[in-house]
This record gives structure tokens, C-alpha cells and sequence, in this order.
């Protein structure tokens, strides 16, 4: 089978809007190149030959540029392609993917990798990046995973907004939370988080995956709820999550890039949240709050 190889060239800024446009479209997961350095970075994609992708090119580069109507910088925003096969499709992800200690107790595995732990604290979660979302090794993924490292102490109820590969749940189960809820507005998503799923066996008993439109309609409580998405979207998710949040429940918010980081800050404290902690790796910011217990002011 060939497969059609696709590149964008545009800015750490607009970088998760870019793979959100990409998925949508149904891009066979991405990888980053961001080897200069600076906020130049390129997104690199997979389609199957039976897209048409020279024609949909077009289409993607309008998009990326659009992305300045919502105050992204998108860079050069150039989209290229080239035609893989098969085995080249495997050997570009088998290239880049190895296993990555991402936190103090967390490392992701790459499925086809062997990997033996190296302490007995040390939790493996295998990902296909292949078809997933993220892979734990963006900036923004790797502040959601420190936030819940951090944040959990056992037998809490999470809820995952936007949960894309799936990693945050996966990883919140093995941390210790006695279950979570994922999830996703996007099909795609949901159909990776379940090819993930099966590949961490135990975890996956814990975690319920479905469709959703960030927390509409959602009457759960949770203990935590994390959301690694684009901060414009996080701006109408803070007042679901007050709400489905228990008092005292944390909030961990990621994917905020620096512009955006006192927006999020202001709309939390004026939510009624309280602040507990700003992380920032390169140019994105986490943001974990919680919600107010009885007698806290």
C-alpha cells in the first residue's frame, strides 16, 4: 500500500491548531520537526493513496492561513507532499518513536518497541503513534502528564476533555485514579483511543470513551478533570468544569501558548477557581487550578 506524505511548514503557535485541521481531514497521525529550534517547527503527516491529497493540499494551506482570523500566527504555512509505501510509512514512525521517560513515574512506549522498566515505580504506556493523536512527547502533552503526576493521590474520578490518543486517561488509571471518562467531539479520536486502549489491557477496564462535544450535556462529578486542547476552547470549558468538578476537584488545563496563558488565568479566577500552579515548556503554559471546598474562600 502507498501512502502520501504530507508536510506543513508553520509555528509552534499554531502547531495543535494545524493537527487539529490535519485529523479532521483524516491525516494518519503526525510528528513534529522543530530541530531549529525556534518557532519555525514542521508537521509532518501520513494519508492513504486513496485520498486525494495534492488536491486536498490546497485546501489545508487555506486553512493554516485562516488560522490568522483567531490570532495564530501560521507561519509560511507551505504544504508539500510525496509518495511513500508502505514500509516507508513504517520505518518514518519507527524513526522518530522510541521510548520517553516523560515524567518522573511515566514512559511511552512506542507498541512495536521491547521495553523493560527500570524501576519498580515506573509506568509503561504503550501508544501506536501510528494512529494516534499524541504521542506524550509535545510540549503541551508532557505538562498535562506532570500536571496529573502532581495531582493524583489514588481512587480519584477524571474526566479527560479532548482526550485524542487517549494517553491522559491511560495515564491517570495507571497514576492511581479508580476511572475516567474520555472524551472527544471527533470520531477519529475516539476510534485511536481504542486501538490504545487495547494495547494497556489493565487500564482500559477503568476508562469510558464516547463522543462529545467538550462537557455539554455531561452531569458527571469528577475529582479532576484535565483538557490538553487549544485555549479558545478552553474558554468555554471552564465554566462546564466548574460544574462538573467536585469541591476541591483540581482542573488541569495544557495547550496554552504564552499570549494566551493570562486570558485562561483571568477566566479561571473569575469562574471562581483558585490557582494553584503555571508550568510552561518552550512556549506553551499548564495551568492547574482547583474549585473551591466548603468553608475555602
Amino acid at each position: 500500500m502507498e501512502w502520501t506524505e504530507l508536510v506543513v511548514e508553520t509555528t509552534l503557535e499554531a502547531s495543535d491548531a494545524v493537527v487539529e485541521i490535519l485529523m479532521q481531514n483524516g491525516a494518519g497521525g503526525v510528528r513534529f520537526d522543530d530541530e531549529n529550534g525556534n518557532d519555525d517547527l514542521k508537521i509532518i503527516t501520513y494519508f492513504p493513496e486513496s485520498k486525494p491529497v495534492v488536491e486536498l493540499s490546497r485546501d489545508l494551506k487555506q486553512k493554516v492561513l485562516g488560522l490568522a482570523e483567531f490570532g495564530l500566527n501560521p507561519g509560511k504555512a507551505n504544504v508539500f507532499v510525496k509518495t511513500n509505501d508502505d514500509a516507508s510509512w513504517v520505518d518514518a514512525w519507527k524513526k522518530y518513536y522510541h521510548p520517553v521517560r516523560v515524567t518522573r513515574y511515566l514512559t511511552i512506549v512506542p507498541s512495536w518497541e521491547e521495553y523493560v522498566p527500570q524501576s519498580a515505580d515506573e509506568q509503561v504506556i504503550l501508544l501506536d503513534p501510528g494512529k494516534a493523536f499524541g504521542t506524550g512527547t509535545h510540549p503541551t502533552t508532557k505538562l498535562a502528564l506532570l500536571g496529573l503526576e502532581s495531582a493524583i493521590r489514588g481512587g480519584e474520578k477524571m474526566i479527560d476533555v479532548g482526550t485524542g490518543s487517549g494517553v491522559l486517561s491511560i495515564a491517570a488509571c495507571k497514576l492511581g485514579a479508580k476511572e475516567a471518562l474520555a472524551y472527544d467531539v471527533d470520531d477519529e479520536a475516539i476510534k485511536a483511543c481504542d486501538v490504545n486502549l487495547k494495547l494497556n489491557p489493565e487500564e482500559r477496564s477503568k476508562i469510558h470513551v464516547a463522543t462529545n462535544d467538550l462537557l455539554n450535556g455531561v452531569d458527571e462529578k469528577a475529582d479532576l478533570i484535565c483538557a490538553n486542547i487549544l485555549a479558545e476552547i478552553i474558554v468555554p470549558l471552564i465554566p462546564q468544569a466548574f460544574n462538573c468538578l467536585n469541591d476541591g476537584g483540581i482542573f488541569i488545563t495544557s495547550g496554552i501558548i504564552s499570549d494566551k496563558a493570562d486570558l485562561i488565568e483571568e477566566k479561571l479566577q473569575n469562574e471562581g477557581f483558585v490557582i494553584d500552579q503555571i508550568s510552561r515548556m518552550k512556549d506553551w503554559f499548564s495551568i492547574v487550578a482547583h474549585k473551591p471546598g466548603e468553608g475555602e474562600e
